[in-house]
C-alpha cells in the first residue's frame, strides 16, 4: 500500500509541475475519486475539481459532494448538460432512450456527459482520472500518462496499479468520505437508472449497462475515440473519470 500511494503521489505532483494551471481533475464521486481527493488534498496540489452532473445521479452521490466539500473546505464545480440538447434528445427519442439500443445509450451519455466534459477541457493541458488497470480489459494496458486521442491532451491515470481491494482498504484506514452505493456492492458507480451492484466475481463494469453485450457496454465515450471506438492497450488508452 505504502508504495502505490508513493507512486500515485509522485504521478499527480509530477502533472501538476508539468502542467500547473492546465491540470484539472473531472470526478466521477465513485470509489477512486475518495482516494484521489484524499492524495491530492495530503500533497496540498490546487488542482481544480469538477463533476459533472448528468441530472440523473444518485443521491448517495449528491451527499458525498456535499460530504467532500464539508471535510476538505474544497470547492467543487458543478457542469450540467446543455439543458437544449436534453430538451431536444428527450423529445425525440423518450427519457429512457438508453435501453432502446447501445447508439441511444451513447447518445445519452454523449450528451450528458462527453460534451459538457469537452467544454470543460477547452483551454486545459491535462486531465486526471481514476482508471484502473483492473477495470477490464480495454484498461489493463493503460499507463500512468497517456497523450489522449479524444480531447487532445495529456491524460494521467494516478491509480493506474490499485486493485478495487486497495481503494477500499485505504478508505478504510483514512476513515475519509465515500460514496455510501459502495457498501451496497457499487463499484462503477455511474448515474442511477445505469448502474447497479455486482455480484461476488462479477466484472466491475458488469454493473454498468447490463442490458447491452459486454463489448457494446464497455465505455461510456468518455475514453472512446470517436474514429477508432475503443482506445486501448492496443492504441492510445483505454473510467472513467
Amino acid at each position: 500500500m505504502d508504495n502505490l500511494i508513493k507512486e500515485t503521489l509522485s504521478i499527480l505532483r509530477g502533472a501538476w509541475a508539468k502542467h500547473g494551471d492546465g491540470l484539472v481533475y473531472p470526478c466521477s464521486f465513485g470509489g477512486e475519486s475518495s482516494v484521489l481527493l484524499d492524495l491530492i488534498h495530503q500533497a496540498e496540489l490546487p488542482i481544480p475539481v469538477l463533476t459533472l452532473d448528468t441530472g440523473r445521479l444518485p443521491q448517495a452521490t449528491y451527499d458525498f459532494i456535499d460530504e467532500v466539500r464539508e471535510f476538505y473546505g474544497l470547492n467543487v464545480q458543478i457542469v450540467f448538460p446543455d439543458c437544449r440538447e436534453v430538451e431536444k434528445m428527450v423529445r425525440e427519442h423518450g427519457v429512457n432512450l438508453f435501453r432502446q439500443s447501445p447508439e441511444m445509450r451513447r447518445l445519452c451519455c454523449e450528451i450528458r456527459k462527453v460534451h459538457p466534459l469537452k467544454r470543460v477541457l477547452a483551454g486545459k493541458s491535462a486531465w486526471i482520472t481514476g482508471r484502473r488497470r483492473e477495470q477490464s480489459p480495454d484498461r489493463r494496458n493503460i499507463l500512468a500518462e497517456e497523450a489522449d486521442a479524444v480531447y487532445g491532451l495529456t491524460k494521467y491515470n494516478p491509480l493506474l496499479n490499485w486493485t478495487w481491494d486497495q481503494v477500499r482498504e485505504y478508505i478504510s484506514q483514512r476513515k475519509i468520505p465515500y460514496n455510501r452505493l459502495i457498501d451496497r456492492h457499487y463499484v462503477s458507480i455511474g448515474c442511477e437508472c445505469c448502474t447497479r451492484p455486482i455480484t461476488v466475481g462479477e466484472d466491475p463494469r458488469a454493473g454498468r449497462w447490463w442490458w447491452e453485450s459486454e463489448e457494446a457496454a464497455a465505455e461510456c465515450g468518455l475514453h472512446m475515440d470517436p474514429l477508432r471506438g475503443y482506445v486501448g492497450g492496443e492504441g492510445l488508452e483505454g473510467e472513467g473519470i
